[in-house]
Parts: structure tokens; sequence; C-alpha cells
């Protein structure tokens, strides 16, 4: 992900700190970013220096003071400019348990069957977790309705995704009972 860009779709929200953005990016399925504070606040500091953002410090009395980060006209036309040229990648399909489970060939279809609960139970949280955000509209920049439909559909890709794994999960039980009744 490039991350400049994903801050400039959160300013283009509304204003944040640096640490708004973090928790913001942290929180959201579809904004996968792993690297540190400091990234963030160098990303920041070019955009401020491309004039893409402006910043004003906050003061407060009883806390930090806070520096908050708006987007300026020319870091929307920048958003714009990158949403509309950029390719889409290909998705990555990493699964960490896809590679676990491809030597389960060698375990009883039991011990096979207990990873497929384990991996259910984390696809299952995962799909309700995704589904109470939706409804609660977590993240959703409430600009306009085409961008809440557009924050709508991001969601639901994800639910999808989940969906489909529990799918994928009944078929691969409805598959192991055949080994089961051989042994």
């Amino acid at each position: 992900m490039q991350i400049d860009y994903a801050i400039l779709g959160l300013l283009s929200w509304k204003p944040l700190t640096g640490y708004d953005v973090k928790r913001v990016m942290q929180d959201s399925p579809f904004l996968y970013w792993s690297g540190n504070n400091n990234q963030i606040y160098k990303a920041l500091t070019k955009l401020l220096e491309n004039g893409f953002v402006t910043s004003e410090v906050q003061y407060q009395e009883n806390a930090p003071n806070k520096k908050i980060y708006s987007i300026t006209e020319s870091g929307e036309a920048e958003l714009i400019r990158w949403t509309t040229s950029e390719e889409p990648e290909a998705p990555e399909f990493k699964k960490t348990f896809l590679i676990q489970l491809s030597w389960a060939g060698r375990l009883e279809p039991e011990k096979v069957d207990e990873l497929l609960t384990r991996y259910e139970k984390i696809m299952k949280q995962q799909l309700a977790m995704r589904r109470e955000e939706k409804r609660r509209e977590k993240n959703f920049p409430n600009r306009s309705e085409q961008e809440h439909f557009v924050w709508e559909m991001l969601y639901d890709n994800f639910v999808m995704m989940c969906e489909a794994d529990l799918n994928w999960i009944q078929q691969f039980r409805e598959g192991l009972q055949h080994f089961r009744r051989e042994n």
C-alpha cells in the first residue's frame, strides 16, 4: 500500500493527527499496513513539503499539544489523480493457514478437522467483526451518498471473503467424510 495516498484519503475524510491516522489504519480491514509510527510521520512531513497537506498545532492545557493535518486542494487533486491513474493490483492471497494445511494430508482426518475448526472459529470472529463494523459504519467518511456506498461495498467485500472461506471449510469437511469411512 502506498501510505502517502492512504493518508491523503483519510485526510479527505476529516483532519486527523498522526496518531489518529495510525489508529484508523490499524482498525481498517482494507487499509492494511504494517509499518511503524515513524513512517506515518515521515509521510506526513513529505506531504506537508509537497503542499498536499497543512498542519495546525492545537494547544491543550492538560495534555501534549496536537498537530492536526488537513488535506489541501492540491492534495485532493493528487489523490484524485492517483485514484484514477493507477492500475489495480492483483490481490495477494497469502494465508499462512493454507501453508499449514498443505501438509495436513499426513494427518488423521480428525486432526485435519481440528485444524479446520480452529480456522473456522477465526473466520466466524472476522465475519462478525466486519458485519458489526459495517453496521456501526466505523470509519465511514460520511461526506456523500456515493462515498458511503463505496465504503459499504468495501466492507461487503470482506464479509463475502469470510463467508466464502466458511463455505470452503464446509466443503472440505464433506470431502473428509470419505476418508473417515475408508479408515
